[in-house]
């Protein structure tokens, strides 16, 4: 299992933030999904076997956000 942090810029309430859980829920290999909105970020535990930082950072813009490097 690898883990990701990253700041999410573009989300402005907590529907953002269910919209884009629900969008990473939907990507296979992704488990333990947790969306802030007061601190604008995505933590992840992924099986690369399943899945990549690349699908993931596209699940994340194709819904609508933006991750900040």
């Amino acid at each position: 299992m690898n883990h990701i942090e990253w700041e999410v810029s573009g989300m402005t309430c907590n529907r953002c933030v269910a919209r884009l859980k629900n969008s990473l829920d939907n990507v296979g290999g992704i488990h333990a999904v947790h969306v802030g909105l007061e601190k604008p970020q995505v933590k992840l535990d992924f099986d690369p076997a399943l899945t990549d930082k690349a699908r993931i950072k596209e699940a994340i813009e194709d819904t609508g956000f933006d991750v900040v490097a």
